[in-house]
């Protein structure tokens, strides 16, 4: 018995919205990636890109497992130069650019290489409830 690929023309995607209010981001990222990558999907193959496209709303109103995470969490960003090391806390990354929270959490999940890259640009995270993907017309998900 030869195993079933699925060619490019017969991969349908679906578009989904995600609330990330009140939300813990590991949990939430995790299931993200889940979609993004297509292992929902029973014709799931690890070297094509099947996901499907993810919405996510209400990015600043994600939250850590515990207080004491959210104060202590640093993200660390190197610009290239010598003594070029970023740094930047959780606090204040949500505050200012609570997109880049989850995107970094999503993307960390994905493999790093062209899959991953081709994987995350199906992604689409805004801070507040409004997006402009309304004529896509994506279905909610609970998770």
């Amino acid at each position: 018995m030869k195993t079933y690929v699925p060619k490019i023309s017969e991969i349908k995607r679906n578009w989904y919205l995600v609330d990330a209010k009140g939300k813990i981001l590991g949990r939430l990222a995790t299931e993200i990636a889940k979609i993004l990558r297509g292992k929902t999907k029973p014709e799931f193959t690890p070297h094509l890109d099947l996901g499907d496209y993810v919405v996510v709303v209400n990015a600043d109103k994600v939250i850590l497992f515990s207080d004491k995470k959210e104060r202590g969490k640093v993200y660390y960003h190197h610009t290239g130069y010598p003594g070029g090391l970023k740094k930047v806390s959780f606090t204040k990354l949500k505050k200012e650019k609570p997109e880049q929270i989850i995107r970094d959490a999503v993307s960390g999940m994905l493999p790093h290489n062209r899959l991953g890259r081709k994987t995350i640009s199906k992604l689409f995270v805004y801070a507040k409830e409004k997006h402009p993907h309304k004529a896509q017309n994506p279905k909610p998900l609970n998770l």
